[in-house]
C-alpha cells in the first residue's frame, strides 16, 4: 500500500489531495501545524494527523520519528504547506516580510524533504512532489491572456519560482527519487480569498496525477492538471 505524507493538509488543496488518495487506497498521512484541525481533517478522510511545523527544525524532525515509529516509511511526499504574503505595491515591503514566506515556501520544504528522504528511500518507488505554481514562471506573468499577470504578489511569486528551480535541482541530484513540480492553477482556496475559478477537487487535479502515475515518469518536471508544462 502506498504510504502518502502530505504537508499543510489540513484544509484546501492539501485536505483534498488527502481525501482523494485515501479514496484510491492510499495510507494518507496528514501533516499540520494546528492539532485540531489537523485532527478532524484526518478524521474526515481517514487518514492520521501527524504534528508538524515546516518552519521548526524541531517539529520537522519529530514528526519524521513520528512516521518511522507508526509507518517506517512513506512512498510520496507532498509538500504543499505555503502561505501567501502581503501583495500589491511592493514600497512598504520588508526584509521580515521576504523571510517569513520563503521560510514556509522554500527553507520548509528543504526542512522536510531533508528529513524524510531517510523515510522515502524504503521505498521501492519513492515520489516528491513540490506544491508550486505558475505565479512563478516569466511566461505565464508576462502573457496578458492569463490570470497569472494580473496579480502583483512580488514575495509569493518570487518564492514559487525559486521552488520551481528547487525541483529540477533535487531531480538532478537524486536520480533515485522521483521529484517533480505541481501547478494547481488558480483554485478557489483560503490562500486567495476563495477567488480562484477552479475547484479544489480541479486544482489537486495535477497533484493526485502525479501521486499516482507509477514507476517510469520523468523527474524534474512541471505539471498542470493539462499536463506537463514549460516553465521559464
Amino acid at each position: 500500500m502506498t504510504i502518502t505524507f502530505i504537508t499543510g493538509a489540513n484544509k484546501g488543496l492539501g485536505r483534498e489531495t488527502a481525501r482523494r488518495l485515501a479514496e484510491q487506497g492510499h495510507t494518507v498521512l496528514l501533516g499540520a501545524r494546528d492539532h485540531e484541525q489537523g485532527q478532524a481533517a484526518a478524521r474526515a478522510v481517514g487518514g492520521r494527523f501527524v504534528p508538524i511545523d515546516v518552519t521548526d527544525d524541531a517539529s520537522v524532525a519529530a514528526a519524521a520519528a513520528d512516521v518511522a515509529g507508526h509507518e517506517g516509511r512513506i512512498d510520496v511526499l507532498i509538500n504543499n504547506a505555503g502561505v501567501h504574503g502581503p501583495a500589491g505595491d511592493p514600497g512598504g515591503l520588508t526584509g521580515a516580510d521576504v523571510l517569513g514566506v520563503f521560510d514556509v515556501n522554500v527553507a520548509g520544504v528543504v526542512r522536510v524533504t531533508t528529513a524524510f528522504a531517510p523515510l522515502l528511500r524504503r521505498s521501492a518507488d519513492p515520489v516528491i512532489i513540490n506544491v508550486s505554481s505558475a505565479m512563478g514562471s516569466l511566461a505565464a506573468t508576462h502573457d496578458p491572456g492569463r490570470a497569472e499577470s494580473q496579480v502583483v504578489a512580488p514575495i509569493y511569486t518570487g518564492s514559487k519560482a525559486a521552488l520551481t528551480m528547487l525541483t529540477t535541482q533535487y531531480a538532478k541530484a537524486w536520480p533515485d527519487i522521483r521529484i517533480n513540480a505541481a501547478d494547481p492553477g488558480y483554485t478557489a482556496t483560503d490562500l486567495n480569498g476563495g477567488s480562484g475559478p477552479q475547484t479544489v477537487t480541479e486544482g489537486t487535479d495535477a497533484i493526485v496525477g502525479l501521486a499516482t502515475e507509477g514507476p517510469g515518469h520523468g523527474s524534474g518536471r512541471f505539471v498542470d492538471r493539462g499536463g506537463e508544462i514549460a516553465w521559464s
